[in-house]
Formats: C-alpha cells, structure tokens, sequence
C-alpha cells in the first residue's frame, strides 16, 4: 500500500505507527496510516488484518 521512499513500516512491524498519515479525523478522534492501521487518540491501534492494539496510556504519577 505504501508508495513513499524509504517505505513505511508494515502494519505489523514494531514501529508500525511511524508510517505517514493519509486520513486524519481530529474530531472523531483517529487516523488512517499508509499501511493500513488506524491509530485512535487513546493510542490504541487497529490493524488491518482486525487485531486490536491496547491503548499504552502512561501510568499515573502519584505524590
């Protein structure tokens, strides 16, 4: 799917979410990558084959 050079990581490579935007939805809150995943804003992920990536929020800081 990805015509840029270098190419963009897989959708199921590790660093999957480095590959560019080519639909972003602020107001719905997702974006469609050149690789076919789409990244939410709670950062999660769904792949292209339906697996579903967990959110990796930070974990809260207490004093």
């Amino acid at each position: 799917m990805c015509t840029h050079t270098p190419k963009c990581p897989t959708a199921s490579s590790p660093d999957r979410e480095a590959a560019h935007t080519i639909a972003s939805h602020p107001e719905q809150g997702w974006s469609l990558l050149c690789n076919g995943v789409l990244v939410f804003d709670d950062t999660g992920d769904l792949l292209p084959d339906g697996r579903v990536i967990a959110p990796r929020r930070p974990l809260a800081v207490t004093a």
